[in-house]
């Protein structure tokens, strides 16, 4: 069997048994046939070489190919190789200790407190649903929320009275966050809301354990809410520049610069390793530059104690 004919084999593969979509299977096409044009030449698989892929690694890298492109001709080639494998076609995998490049991991955006304020002041809150999403705001920023667990918050989940709630994270983990009292001032005036309870209308109450319902009074989607969001921030101006997961981003990094510690941070947004975490110390320039005051033993001397 050639190069050629495995390719064709494991596409239909991917195709017939693992229902892949054509998204997929293309970009495994475009890949396995770059490795295939690399080589120059026909070639059975089982003649492959880790010299043949290291050598291809090292032609993408001299192409000047990112870290995040060769990790995924890196990542098309093992599903490949390991596909051979049990259909034995090779008995040996070149891949098998080849390392992938470590990807750097992107620095989360913030918005800083104006920018907060001017995506806020979007919803027209003498309105029904625009009362509504200013609550979710205002919880989502209060607490760090991810879009999800605002989605899937219930009535017995809020504590008005101490001001936490209770979240069902990733992996169905509980953790008890506060709320601040702002927060808390919003969601308990949603709550009772009068056009919530008025009856024979559309968006009427239906789901009475759900906190943030929808047109219809039933429970608002995690598509939903984050529509919303983007929607205000296209509004807002902030669109080009963001995302709606930007705002969790943003109330870690300002907790980090308010001097909240890195495991309380862990804790608040429900981080499993606190390597997760430790990224936001790379947003905040604010924090660096205080940080450098505090430790640098000349920083704090007056013009008078210099020589």
């Amino acid at each position: 069997m050639t190069l050629s004919q495995a390719i064709e084999q494991f596409l239909k593969y991917l195709q017939t048994v693992k229902n892949a979509s054509s998204h997929t299977i293309r970009n495994y096409s475009l890949d396995l046939i770059s490795f295939k044009t690399y080589l120059e030449k026909e070639i059975s698989p089982s003649k492959i070489e880790k010299r043949d892929v290291r050598g291809y690694l090292a032609y993408l890298n001299y192409k000047g190919v990112s870290k995040r492109t060769t990790f995924r001709h890196l990542s098309a080639l093992r599903s490949f190789f390991k596909y051979l494998i049990r259909a034995r076609v090779i008995q040996t995998n070149p891949l098998e200790d080849i390392v992938s490049p470590k990807l750097d991991k992107p620095v989360p955006k913030a918005l800083s407190y104006e920018e907060v304020e001017r995506l806020f002041a979007q919803p027209n809150v003498s309105q029904y649903l625009g009362f509504r999403d200013r609550c979710m705001m205002e919880l989502f920023y209060s607490s760090g929320l991810r879009i999800s667990e605002l989605a899937s918050v219930n009535r017995m989940d809020i504590d008005l009275k101490n001001r936490s709630i209770r979240i069902k994270g990733k992996g169905k983990k509980e953790r008890v966050i506060p709320i601040t009292k702002n927060a808390a001032k919003w969601i308990r005036e949603y709550l009772k809301h009068p056009k919530r309870f008025e009856e024979g209308k559309p968006y009427a109450e239906k789901d009475s354990d759900a906190v943030f319902l929808n047109k219809w009074g039933h429970r608002l989607t995690t598509r939903s809410i984050d529509r919303m969001f983007k929607r205000y921030l296209l509004m807002s101006g902030l669109a080009i520049h963001v995302t709606p997961h930007t705002i969790r981003h943003t109330i870690a990094t300002h907790w980090l610069e308010k001097g909240m510690d890195l495991k309380t941070i862990q804790v608040l947004l429900g981080h499993s390793s606190l390597a997760t975490t430790t990224i936001y110390t790379r947003v905040s320039t604010r924090l660096k530059r205080e940080v450098y005051e505090k430790t640098h033993p000349s920083a704090k001397k007056k013009l008078s104690e210099k020589e």
